[in-house]
């Protein structure tokens, strides 16, 4: 188990009534965890920013099924960077949308390729690359 230590902050009473309002409408049960989450997502921020650094995350497209060739476009730029895909996930949202979630693993250079890569074709109606670490920098 980790051992905890207790800090204390000075912070002002408006800005921590703010605070006690977004702790209570996240559903926390506490502040620790709260402020916890908060400096994990930093540390996070901070893993994206070093374009060198190994991270995780996941892209989530919505595309036009019936886009001419665009389902063998994304298959052959995830084969393209088949050092970065994880796993990919299709499912049909309607008659002619299709979403996909690839979870991806590498650089962040490579991975920000990917993802840019991906948003570009045509047909691809969104796109958005969701980000997390491995979980060595958030220990």
């Amino acid at each position: 188990m980790t051992s905890l230590e207790r800090v204390s902050i000075s912070i002002e009473k408006r800005l921590l009534t703010r605070l006690e309002k977004l702790i209570k409408s996240s559903r926390y049960t506490n502040r620790s965890e709260f402020i916890r989450d908060m400096i994990r997502s930093k540390l996070v921020e901070q893993d994206w920013a070093n374009e060198r650094r190994e991270v995780i995350g996941t892209i989530t497209l919505i595309y036009d099924h019936h886009r001419r060739e665009l389902s063998e476009k994304l298959t052959d730029i995830q084969h393209d960077h088949h050092d970065e895909v994880l796993a990919s996930t299709h499912v049909h949202i309607a008659h002619d949308r299709c979403a996909e979630m690839i979870m991806v693993k590498g650089r962040v250079d490579r991975v920000r390729a990917l993802a840019d890569r991906l948003h570009r074709e045509k047909g691809v109606l969104h796109a958005e690359l969701s980000m997390s670490a491995t979980g060595d920098s958030l220990r």
